[in-house]
């Protein structure tokens, strides 16, 4: 089992990750992204919120094909420091058109955001990581989540 079950509930209970990719020269670009976890396997759409130009020109897609080598941290801050925790899950990652074959992936994100159920993600691009490697941190315990989805 590449995310043992204290991870997957940790990563489950968080609302937002941080992507890490890297283009081909190996700069770094991070960004905030929702997510939805399937086993072994993480969906990011590229969502209608807004964006500069051609969601298919965005940075994070481009570096993907170039490098797709992927990093996505899934944490916890608190004032109190022993609440502190992150999982790292590392993998591949691909760009895909969003089509049907993944309607198990839109129904995940739309059942864990409520903001998709309007949204037309089957028309749109969603990277899908394949997870290699889970690395975690500190408190991973759900009981202290903010924002935690009920699932």
């Amino acid at each position: 089992m590449i995310i043992p079950n204290e991870e997957r509930e940790f990563i489950k209970a968080r609302p937002v990750g941080r992507l890490g990719t890297a283009d081909g020269a190996g700069y770094p670009h991070v960004v905030p992204v929702c997510f939805a976890l399937a086993g072994n396997t993480i969906f990011i759409p590229i969502d209608e919120k807004p964006k500069r130009g051609d969601p298919r020109d965005l940075k994070r897609l481009r570096n993907i094909l170039e490098n797709e080598r992927v990093c996505l941290m899934i944490d916890r801050y608190a004032e109190d420091w022993s609440d502190l925790g992150w999982v790292m899950l590392r993998g591949r990652a691909r760009v895909e058109p969003a089509a049907m074959e993944l309607h198990t992936a839109i129904a995940l994100l739309r059942a864990r955001y409520h903001q998709y159920l309007d949204m037309a993600l089957e028309q749109r691009p969603m990277i899908i990581i394949e997870v290699e490697l889970c690395t975690s941190w500190g408190d991973l315990s759900v009981r202290s989540s903010v924002g935690a989805d009920p699932a």
